[in-house]
């Protein structure tokens, strides 16, 4: 087994470090989110929790973990009699990305239970995280079904696996810890409320301190038993005061005053639902037990606030969590006053672990709102002239809801809310034979092949005789996320700042859709004499959005460049994740400037396209009184279709239907 890096030995990471160290103490607290770049400690920090954490009692030979002091009377194992039992370490189950459902929740023998009424059940990852800590790496990169079935066993503490009509139930309580490079996507906000605690970490900017971190890192790889045992004593001490503070939790007391600064808070930041609440109380009792007192204090609730509800507050879905700790000081101040029940402080010993506050996110960088808009050329209907210099970029303009962009046909690609696809859940639509393990029983059809050899098969009793050749596996559908690669036109004849202003609106607006849709974004843009890849292809939607933000305008619209370097980033990603389908959004006016033919050049580019059977959509960006209607012409070239901007408004015209359209074979 190999010997897990120290959590003491952790250099820095003091909100990590904390937050884990307050679940191990109270895990009624909710489990952790850390969130953070690349390579500060993130997996090195949970992975070393488990082993500070006290053993735990179990039934001696129970599949599910139950505690011999009260086990559950509906363990699948059971029925257990009261009573001494073994003692084991606690466990850190890691849950993959990649992981099936069954994999998780556990698994029936669909074709004895049919067969035989036997409940021959499998457990999975949820009955080995019971009583112990359930660690995601990547969370952000679950698919939307675990997700589901991982939000309904954290709030009923228990997991339910159901096969037409054969269920199996087993407690399944466990420490939820997940980490996440924010870079890669956001979280489901039902996931994201389900963490009690969330810490951002980052890699130091003090050359001492990561001096310091890469010796530990190389002394531990040179021989991590010997490095362990040098920090031995140290994980001995935290864990004695783990132990000792779980003794003292319950005599911890949460007054009035704290309550009301906690309540305060909750409201001030606007936080949705009482669940905020319940964690900052628990937070701050948890702290207190910490610190070794058995009064809840103002510094605590702070704490805890720093803790508990960056996540939670009302924000776009491209802004940071973080909270403004002025406001934060400003409320317990004015809710802890003379009234305050709390004693005087007695602050205790000291944890690990500081302020925990985040920083407020820096304004995104914005234009010179000043600068006077100046006209655009080519407004009238002739061509801009070449050669327009660059301007610097303008802010986008208010978002808004917009249509649905769907890619037609069905696809198999992965679960999300835009397209129709095969998917492991949705509506029934038929069946199967299934192709390798059996994961959804179509009930009727496998009684339907079954029934027409009962004879042959010697049936004599009032059970049905089934074999493997007669199960069914339902085939389902749902939705499935897409690639939607955005192709932007920054050229001159785009330049003009209130238009360009609209355009970048309309895109962040279709961003906020493909957020709310799990699609995977990439942005391509164009300009001057060449086009480039400004985001690969991605599931950082608020990347997308801040690369747009920042776009500059100007020159020449090599519109050929941008559809070739479009097609190029479709024909690597579709090596790369070959079952997702992609949607082109090509944003432009449909001009095309420089070099020789480069209206006949774009229009061999966009035929690529249409050759390829690839879902496309233009949007028009033409204004003024003369229309060249040069962009629906090269959404026919493209075998897609054209909208305005207006038109993209879910509201802008009632019972419209924008779905792409594939161009007739």
């Amino acid at each position: 087994m190999t010997t897990p890096f120290p959590f003491t030995a952790v250099v820095g990471q003091d909100d990590l470090r904390l937050a884990l160290l307050l679940n191990a103490v109270s895990p009624a607290v909710g489990g952790v989110l850390v969130r953070g770049e690349k390579g500060t400690a993130k997996s090195t920090a949970v992975r070393a929790l488990s082993a500070l954490l006290p053993e735990v009692s179990v039934v001696a030979g129970c599949r599910f973990s139950c505690d011999p002091a009260a086990p559950d009377p509906g363990c699948p194992d059971g029925p257990h009699e009261a009573g001494t039992g073994a003692s084991r370490p606690s466990r850190m189950v890691e849950l993959p990305v990649g992981a099936s459902e069954d994999r998780l929740v556990g698994a029936l023998d669909i074709e004895r239970a049919l067969a035989e009424g036997v409940k021959a059940f499998e457990p999975g990852l949820l009955a080995d995280a019971h009583r112990g800590i359930l660690y995601v790496d990547e969370v952000n990169l679950l698919h939307d079904h675990l997700v589901d079935l991982l939000l309904d066993a954290a709030a009923m503490g228990a997991s339910y696996v159901e096969r037409e009509g054969v269920s199996v139930r087993h407690a399944s309580k466990f420490l939820l810890v997940g980490t996440m490079n924010p870079e890669e996507g956001e979280l489901r906000p039902q996931l994201l409320d389900r963490f009690g605690l969330t810490v951002e970490v980052a890699a130091s900017r003090e050359p001492d301190q990561r001096v310091e971190v890469v010796r530990r890192r190389l002394a531990y790889d040179d021989d991590p038993a010997g490095f362990a045992a040098g920090w031995a004593d140290e994980e001995a001490a935290v864990r004695q005061r783990i132990v000792a503070a779980r003794e003292l939790l319950p005599s911890v007391r949460l007054g009035d005053g704290a309550l009301r600064q906690i309540a305060a808070t909750c409201a001030a930041f606007e936080v949705d639902g009482m669940r905020a609440d319940i964690v900052m109380a628990r937070t701050a009792v948890a702290l207190a037990a910490w610190a070794g007192r058995t009064d809840v204090l103002a510094e605590d609730v702070r704490q805890a606030a720093l803790l508990a509800l960056p996540h939670r507050r009302r924000r776009n879905p491209f802004d940071a969590p973080g909270l403004d700790e002025d406001k934060l000081d400003e409320t317990l101040e004015e809710f802890g006053g003379p009234g305050d029940d709390d004693p005087d402080p007695d602050p205790g010993p000291d944890g690990p672990g500081g302020g925990g506050g985040q920083p407020e996110p820096d304004d995104a960088p914005q234009g010179d709102g000043d600068t006077a808009a100046r006209p655009e050329a080519g407004e009238n209907g002739q061509p801009r002239p070449s050669g327009a210099g660059e301007q610097s970029p303008v802010r986008a303009s208010e978002p808004f809801r917009a249509k649905v962009l769907s890619v037609p046909g069905i696809g198999e690609g992965a679960a999300g809310r835009r397209s129709r696809a095969r998917t492991e859940h949705g509506r029934t639509t038929g069946a199967r034979r299934p192709r390798g393990a059996l994961t959804k029983l179509h009930l009727a059809a496998t009684v339907q092949a079954a029934a027409p050899h009962q004879r042959a098969r010697g049936r004599s009793g009032p059970g049905l005789v089934v074999r493997r050749d007669d199960l069914r596996q339902a085939t389902r559908e749902g939705r499935e996320g897409n690639l939607v690669l955005f192709v932007v036109d920054a050229s001159g004849s785009m330049a003009a700042r209130q238009r360009m202003s609209a355009v970048k609106g309309a895109v962040l607006s279709l961003l906020l859709d493909a957020y709310q849709r799990r699609d995977k974004v990439g942005l391509v843009t164009f300009r001057g004499s060449a086009a480039e890849v400004a985001l690969p292809p991605t599931s950082s939607v608020d990347a997308a959005a801040a690369r747009l933000e920042t776009l500059p305008t100007g020159g020449r619209t090599p519109l050929a460049a941008g559809l070739l370097r479009a097609h190029e980033v479709l024909r690597v990603e579709r090596l790369r994740d070959p079952a997702r389908r992609a949607l082109v959004v090509l944003v432009t006016d449909g001009r095309a400037t420089g070099g020789p033919e480069p209206v006949a050049l774009a229009g061999r580019a966009a035929r690529l396209f249409a050759a390829d059977g690839v879902a496309s959509v233009v949007v028009d960006c033409e204004s003024g009184p003369v229309r060249l209607g040069l962009a629906g012409q090269l959404a026919g070239e493209l075998g897609g279709t054209a909208v305005t901007l207006d038109e993209l408004r879910a509201d802008s015209i009632a019972g419209l239907v924008k779905d792409v359209q594939r161009r007739a074979a």
